[in-house]
């Protein structure tokens, strides 16, 4: 798995690629329709026209469905979590990550423990591992 979508449900970069090749063929045939037309060349015109636009309408009609379908798909970001020390009676809490914390950050919140003002600091950022994924979990600060 990467990214956590299952691998049997992952669009293909090559089809993106077809489609993105066809989105581009399909704007050249409208043009050289429009420039066509400007010719006094009816027949050619309406044919290039009618290629371009059907083409693109199909290739643009693919793409959307493709991200619907990423988006029905979702993907789930791991919870993060902070880890708080006291500097001064050493108790340690975890807390949800929140916006702006760093490591070694001072917490202006008291010290659930002792009450103590700016003696609380950010000790680790880490994510909530779920047990298939024990091996890879990742820690940031001490």
């Amino acid at each position: 798995m990467e990214g956590n979508v299952p691998t049997g449900r992952r669009i293909s970069p090559y089809m993106l690629a077809i489609l993105m090749i066809a989105m581009v063929l399909a704007v050249i045939s409208i043009l050289e329709g429009a420039l066509a037309y400007l010719d006094n060349d009816f027949s050619n015109g309406a044919l290039f026209l009618a290629m371009g636009a059907s083409t693109f309408i199909v290739a643009a009609y693919l793409l959307l469905q493709t991200r619907k379908r990423m988006l029905k798909l979702g993907v789930e970001f791991p919870k993060m979590n902070t880890s708080l020390e006291c500097s001064k009676c050493g108790n340690k809490n975890i807390r949800e990550f929140q916006r702006g914390d760093y490591v070694y950050k001072k917490i202006e919140d008291p010290c659930t423990k002792c009450n103590e003002k700016n003696t609380t600091t950010v000790n680790a950022i880490f994510r909530e591992v779920k047990d298939k994924e024990k091996a890879k979990e990742i820690t940031y600060g001490l």
